[in-house]
């Protein structure tokens, strides 16, 4: 297995098309200054004001058009972030998500995807736009291994993204099945903290928003939650993946999807990520230099 390819499920579609923009250039030109067993799998996101959205409040403005364009000039895979875990029956007929759906429905070359939570969401999707595939939220907080494998099993996604609290339960990770393996997403970098029992709560909270509902404010109080997103925090997580493990321990072991989160976080932050998960050491500068020099006034 040490040969396989790994796919990194990348975050902000809309939200930092900007970046993707002169990033996918740079990662199409250069190939030499990154790691050579690794390529980009999907990118995801939602625009702003999409009542089907989850997990978080999208500030994405980006056209559609163009953000389908540039996925398409590039092969990648683009997936619609709509995992809103409270839907009821007469949202499923929203315009601009159904609008999205379509449009994202025809390209051909490369399928589109969308990231859900809801049952009553997916058999709407399933029956009106054939062409797309789904993945199963992290937003359902999987924390029970068979309850995950249950989903994994289900013939209805592609890709299954456990919470990251499953990450490294390797002895039951290591048992599961060759087909089983192909359909885990792992998340990455989570800075959440390990023992956090609200994380339900916080993505309902999240889903009430962009309904447009009042809801009372959720305030998280988790040990470092004040200080908001730091990668460094997010290394220091129990549940936390290095590049070391993604080689050494996860594609040995036959494991092949991973994604980073980060849709409500900065630019300058996902490029960070970018450096870290997939570019060699030796030539980060010279991204962040093509980055930085050439296009700082417009992304930072």
């Amino acid at each position: 297995m040490t040969d396989k390819k790994i796919y990194y499920h990348l975050p902000g579609l809309f939200e930092f098309y900007e970046l993707y923009r002169v990033f996918l250039p740079v990662f199409r030109e250069h190939r030499e200054y990154f790691y050579d067993w690794c390529e980009i799998g999907s990118i995801y996101g939602a625009p702003s004001d999409c009542i089907w959205g989850g997990g978080r409040t999208s500030f994405g403005d980006a056209d559609p058009q163009k953000v389908l364009a540039l996925m398409q000039e590039y092969k990648i895979s683009a997936r619609l972030t709509f995992s809103n875990s409270l839907l009821r029956k007469e949202h499923l007929q929203d315009r601009k998500c159904n609008a999205l759906c379509e449009l994202f429905e025809k390209q051909t070359e490369v399928k589109n995807g969308v990231i859900l939570h809801s049952e009553l969401l997916l058999d709407y999707l399933q029956n009106m736009y054939q062409d797309l595939y789904f993945v199963s939220s992290t937003t359902k907080v999987l924390t029970d291994f068979q309850r995950f494998l249950e989903e994994v099993n289900r013939e209805e996604f592609r890709y299954v993204v456990p919470d990251f609290r499953l990450n490294k339960m390797f002895d039951k990770l290591n048992r599961m099945s060759d087909s089983q393996k192909e359909k885990v997403e792992f998340l990455c970098n989570e800075c959440c903290w390990f023992g956090c029992k609200d994380r339900k709560v916080c993505y309902e909270s999240v889903s009430r928003k962009n309904l447009g509902e009042s809801c009372p404010e959720h305030d998280c109080h988790a040990p470092g939650a004040e200080g908001g997103y730091l990668f460094s925090k997010a290394m220091t997580n129990p549940g936390f993946i290095s590049v070391a493990d993604i080689k050494d321990v996860y594609r040995p072991m036959g494991f092949s999807d991973f994604k980073i989160e980060g849709r409500g976080l900065g630019s300058a932050l996902i490029l960070e990520f970018l450096l870290y998960y997939m570019t060699r050491p030796e030539y980060q500068i010279h991204v962040r230099e093509k980055i930085y020099l050439d296009n700082m006034l417009d992304l930072f």
